[in-house]
């Protein structure tokens, strides 16, 4: 995982719903997974008229510079991987695998041309024996389908030393038949799409809060799917985070969290504590059905007792009318 402020909180929002409490694949939800940022394939879309699912998502902020300003796209999403575990029973389970799509380019090439990185991502099969892992036999069956997505960055004049950038994300991945259900559809599909902006010798323009001589130019920005707010170091203006999910600007994950929990939806004292009171057999289920459900239990069942003390809650910004009251 990255350190950088930025990285972890985009980290989180890849992983988001990623697996769900109770981290059982048993587990109802957990086979819902995947409610923020999925880009399904544009046919998918179009065979199931009427619904709230996308096939794109595009994003629009205000970037001050000039023409050698420089911008750099990193589009990330997780693309999902079936996996087959035969031992005695067949088990299957949706693994994930981090992609990442970038484009780079200057502000005065984007307001003579957008620029497109058209990306795909070849189908796999890969066999494991189980046989290596003492008192197991058998084999996992990993499949990836094939992925065909586009990214296009756009800009245009909105002012004096002021441009609107227009960033667009979409899955163009063909369909081998039109009645796939969305399960087999999200096998094609971008999960928990965002995008990370970066610029040199320019700065983006808070969306939430702009200088009045540029809200009514922010207010006109036409975002799908996502939302763009500074991130970075608390301040800075040269980087810009699109999140399928509303954040406010320069978000930041607590000191106190141990780890990623996945469940955005829950507080991390209360989510652990119900991790720690998961039964033998429930957790045992855990530990087989993935990797990074392993690690978060483990991290959780080591907990020190200081650490979960951190958990209760602290004070970030006091209220200054309360100082004031006071």
């Amino acid at each position: 995982m990255s350190t950088a402020p930025v990285e972890r909180i985009a980290d989180a929002l890849l992983y988001e719903g990623y697996m769900l409490y109770p981290y059982r694949p048993s587990s109802v939800k957990n086979r819902q997974r995947f409610n923020f940022g999925v880009l399904l394939p544009e046919a998918w879309i179009e065979g199931h008229p009427g619904g709230s699912e996308r096939a794109f998502l595009q994003m629009e902020c205000l970037l001050l510079g000039n023409g050698s300003t420089t911008l750099t796209v990193r589009v990330r999403f997780l693309q999902l991987v079936e996996r087959l575990t035969i031992r005695d029973v067949a088990e299957s389970w949706h693994e994930a695998v981090d992609r990442v799509v970038q484009l780079d380019c200057t502000i005065g090439q984007l307001l003579v041309a957008p620029r497109r990185n058209r990306f795909t991502a070849a189908a796999g099969e890969q066999v494991e024996s189980l046989d290596a892992e003492p008192g197991t036999t058998g084999i996992v069956v990993r499949r990836q389908q094939a992925l065909t997505g586009l990214v296009e960055a756009s800009a245009e004049p909105c002012g004096d030393g002021v441009v609107r950038l227009r960033v667009l994300v979409a899955n163009r991945t063909a369909l081998p038949h039109g009645d796939l259900t969305r399960d087999d559809a999200l096998l094609r599909s971008l999960v928990s799409a965002h995008a990370i902006l970066e610029t040199q010798g320019g700065e983006f323009v808070s969306l939430l809060d702009p200088p009045e001589p540029l809200a009514e130019a922010a207010a006109a920005c036409q975002n799908q799917g996502v939302w763009p707010v500074l991130a970075g170091e608390d301040g800075a203006r040269n980087t810009l985070l699109a999140s399928p999910i509303v954040l406010y600007d320069f978000p930041t994950i607590a000191p106190e969290s141990a780890g990623d929990l996945f469940d955005g939806t829950e507080i991390d004292e209360i989510l652990s504590l119900r991790i720690m009171s998961l039964t033998d057999e429930e957790k045992s289920e855990v530990r087989r059905s993935d990797e990074r459900a392993r690690r978060l239990l483990e991290r959780t069942e080591s907990l020190a007792e200081e650490e979960m003390m951190k958990l209760h809650g602290a004070l970030r910004r006091p209220d200054p009318l309360q100082e004031e009251r006071s």
